[in-house]
């Protein structure tokens, strides 16, 4: 979990476990975890993207995007989903590869909030995840049905990628992801300079849960349907 920015330890909180069932599709899929570009699916980014054009705040408050900055990120709802827009810092938490470890990262932790299903760290490099911030004053991700291996649509420029909530971090931070979702979505994902400074809005689809968490292929296939549930119902 990441502590880049902040001295303050991210606020502890009860993660919700909660089982969701799969679609028929989203159970069969492809279990790959490399992604070379970001998910095409039948939903555009512009699709989604008129679908959270106006925020209606759920968040008791606003996060930073980094510990030095302004608190200017609301988190909004909608009928089936939750979303914000902010920056894309790069999160190379978990297990240890050639991209993601303490010599490329200089705030790299071996470990994330969420786990595999053999019980080992999230693979950084390989999966796509988005990282949510910490319960606290300003927010309980759990309270808006929202959990570990939740679908998340991450949005940047015309792309859309698929990832799974994976990760938390401080409690008044907003706007990270993984190696692998940068990646994903054209960035340079290095974990010093990479990421995006604006421009990046992330949708997470309530009550969802993608298994095993470490399938992309099995967060694709389920994202493209939730994704279609959420242009037919806003």
């Amino acid at each position: 979990m990441r502590t880049r920015q902040l001295a303050l330890a991210a606020a502890s909180g009860a993660v919700l476990f909660a089982t969701v069932v799969l679609p028929a599709t989203a159970r069969g899929a492809h279990t790959s975890n490399a992604p070379t570009r970001a998910d095409p699916g039948s939903v555009g980014a512009d699709e989604l993207l008129a679908k959270v054009r106006t925020c209606s705040q759920i968040s008791n408050g606003k996060y930073r995007t980094d510990g030095g900055s302004p608190a200017t990120v609301p988190v909004c709802g909608k009928n089936g989903a939750v979303f914000w827009k902010a920056d894309l810092g790069i999160d190379c938490d978990g297990q240890i590869t050639e991209a993601c470890n303490e010599n490329t990262d200089p705030w790299f932790q071996p470990d994330t909030s969420f786990h595999q299903s053999n019980g080992k760290p999230l693979n950084a490099e390989k999966l796509p995840y988005v990282v949510v911030p910490s319960p606290g004053s300003i927010w309980n991700y759990a309270s808006a049905g929202i959990k570990g291996g939740g679908v998340v649509a991450v949005i940047y420029g015309n792309k859309v990628e698929y990832a799974v909530v994976g990760d938390t971090g401080p409690s008044n931070v907003i706007g990270e992801a993984s190696y692998a979702t940068a990646k994903a979505l054209g960035m340079n994902p290095d974990p010093k300079t990479g990421g995006a400074q604006s421009g990046v809005t992330y949708i997470l689809f309530k009550n969802s849960r993608s298994k095993p968490i470490e399938s992309h292929g099995a967060a694709a296939a389920l994202g493209d349907e939730l994704a279609q549930q959420f242009v037919a119902n806003n």
